[in-house]
């Protein structure tokens, strides 16, 4: 199979490889040592594009990763590429297996060709990967003609799905609830500020979109809602997306901005600040890093479960239950209506509860998705039809 293939000319390159790696370590078992025999399982984790200090998927993975190790008296160390490519990921995976590792953590959809080379290279490591899906492992090892419709290629012949365990969020049921609790606090002329205009952060802005849509449509003011749309066309915040953040807050008018993209939330912030507005975190319960700029700036913050799932999939690899996870590439969302639960939800700690949203109105909102009377389209090929005004800049960059 064309997987083999792969495997065969990469394995020539490992040497190559190695040499290029950079990053940093934490060992589990340094700060608190434990009785008994050490467990045998190593984990590693490898950041993407960012760093464990982005307040956002890598940060949390580590975090995540790390506190797991602790408790079990396992080892850990992450390790950071020295650039920001497929070859230089793929040198840290190197780094971590020659390290030792036996379980690598994976965050993001930029390890689809690590799934694709490392998985066949190594076949007795056990790979997590985060938001990778079919589409992001068949880009990578279909290549040049690439139809961008998984289902018109069979996934497996990309990567060794043995010891592979990948799973995606429903990103767009957590960007309809901040859409749609947005609306109801109050706020009328919303933004929303992507990152790089890749499916995950897709879904999130069209389910933001379809959530201030239903919440406008509810409240009669349809007519008196719009919605500014961009992406940054990078995970982090800098001038130029900040000065248009200043006129998007400023001129125009907006009160809230989803800053969908890791770090590009600095951008938004600085900007809000200066005219009163807020911000909307993602990924995780942002507010804490986001109201360094100023008090109570974050509105709420659409999460997914990424702290959940690695914690859940490390504890069933150490119990032997990697079978429930090979070959897998799951899709998590809503598993309940107790949203605190959930694989997507909003902070019920730091969300601006308001009299037009209130907690219980949120867990009623939540109950109605799981039980299906609110569908939310995961549709990303076109914008989602509303009757509220939406306006698509494109990219910035």
């Amino acid at each position: 199979m064309k997987k083999r293939v792969v495997a065969m000319l990469l394995a020539g390159m490992m040497t190559v490889s190695l040499a290029a790696c950079g990053g940093g370590s934490d060992s589990g078992s340094d700060d608190k040592k434990k009785e008994g025999k050490k467990s045998d399982m190593k984990v590693a984790m490898v950041t993407d594009s960012g760093d464990i200090t982005d307040q956002s998927f890598n940060q949390t993975t580590y975090e995540a990763s790390k506190a797991w190790a602790e408790e079990n008296d396992v080892e850990f160390n992450y390790y950071k590429p020295e650039s920001d490519n497929d070859e230089a990921r793929n040198a840290s995976v190197d780094q971590a297996i020659a390290d030792g590792a036996n379980v690598v953590v994976l965050p993001g959809y930029m390890f689809a060709a690590a799934v694709v080379s490392q998985s066949e290279m190594y076949p007795d490591v056990k790979f997590v990967a985060l938001d990778v899906g079919a589409g992001d492992i068949c880009e990578k090892g279909v290549g040049e003609g690439y139809s961008f419709n998984p289902d018109d290629y069979d996934v497996t012949e990309y990567y060794n799905e043995e010891n592979v365990y990948c799973c995606t969020y429903q990103e767009e049921l957590s960007g309809y609830m901040a859409g749609y609790a947005a609306v109801k606090l109050g706020y009328k002329h919303l933004g929303f500020l992507g990152g790089m205009s890749v499916p995950a952060v897709t879904r999130f802005g069209y389910g933001y979109l379809q959530g201030a849509d239903a919440a406008a449509e509810e409240l009669g003011i349809s007519d008196q809602v719009e919605v500014e749309y961009v992406c940054g066309g990078q995970f982090y915040g800098d001038a130029d997306i900040t000065a248009y953040m200043d006129t998007w807050y400023g001129s125009k008018g907006v009160e809230v901005v989803f800053a969908c993209g890791g770090g590009i939330y600095t951008s938004a912030a600085e900007a809000a600040v200066k005219t009163g507005g807020k911000v909307i975190g993602v990924d995780t319960d942002q507010s804490a890093i986001i109201n360094k700029t100023a008090a109570d700036l974050t509105v709420t913050s659409a999460m997914k479960g990424l702290a959940a799932t690695v914690k859940t999939v490390l504890t069933d690899i150490k119990a032997d239950k990697w079978d429930n996870y090979a070959g897998k590439i799951d899709t998590l969302g809503l598993v309940s209506e107790n949203p605190e639960e959930n694989y997507v939800q909003l902070p019920i700690e730091t969300t601006q509860w308001g009299d037009g949203f209130t907690e219980d109105d949120y867990k009623v909102l939540v109950k109605d998705m799981f039980d299906g009377k609110i569908k939310v389209s995961n549709d990303i090929t076109a914008l989602p039809k509303t009757k509220i005004k939406v306006t698509d800049y494109g990219s910035i960059k």
